[in-house]
């Protein structure tokens, strides 16, 4: 869920206004609008600051972009509040994951797509380095970053793009088939239940059947699994 933030992030980063002529205030005021859907998402209203301190740390200046150095960065005046509520939000919280990307997929799209009506869909895997072997889903497979075979996890995610942009709209965890059928791994490590071994071409798929189910405008598939 971390990657979905950090890449509509990226998203809104880019599209932002240009030019000697747009005022601070008026990036403020669309960060703020952004924000606002985003925090609408994550269906409690207790979650709004924290989210909005979240966004605004993967923004500002500085290198580590981990919660407790963009905590000290957001709100220096209690650091530990800050830190404790957006880890929270991040780590423990039940939201959904497909409700923040369809959120935010509403808004930004339509820009998207006026820039150009030719968007292609984007499927692709992308590898995380691990060191430890606890976090969901890591193990020892090929890593696109790395172009080659290494202690990592891997995500499947399809993103809407044209020329100007991009814009993910599916992004899922790959669980390899030994941390499916290791029950006591998956209770350790929190999986749920529901969620069984699929292959990557499998989660690429059922992407794609859920964006063209919400009504995005279908478009040439590009894979790189």
């Amino acid at each position: 869920m971390l990657q979905i933030i950090v890449s509509l992030c990226h998203y809104w980063k880019t599209f932002r206004p240009r030019g000697r002529a747009v005022l601070n205030r008026s990036l403020e005021v669309r960060f703020e609008q952004y924000g606002e859907v985003v925090a609408a998402a994550l269906s409690h209203a207790d979650r709004k600051q924290p989210a909005h301190w979240y966004l605004k740390g993967l923004l500002l200046p500085g290198g580590r972009k981990s919660v407790e150095p963009m905590a000290a960065r957001v709100h220096p005046q209690n650091v530990r509040s800050a830190h404790q509520s957006m880890h929270h939000l991040v780590a423990d919280a039940d939201w959904s994951d497909q409700a923040l990307l369809a959120a935010v997929a509403a808004q930004v799209l339509p820009t998207l797509s006026r820039k150009s009506a030719a968007c292609h869909w984007i499927v692709d895997d992308t590898g995380f380095s691990k060191k430890g072997v606890h976090s969901v889903g890591v193990a020892r497979q090929y890593c696109g970053r790395l172009g080659k075979t290494d202690n990592c996890q891997v995500a499947v995610s399809l993103s809407i793009a044209n020329e100007h942009g991009s814009l993910p709209v599916g992004y899922r965890l790959y669980l390899p088939e030994q941390w499916a059928q290791d029950t006591v791994r998956r209770k350790k490590a929190g999986v749920p239940d529901q969620v069984v071994f699929q292959t990557k071409t499998a989660l690429a798929m059922d992407q794609i059947d859920s964006a063209l189910a919400t009504g995005i405008a279908a478009g040439v598939v590009l894979g790189n699994l």
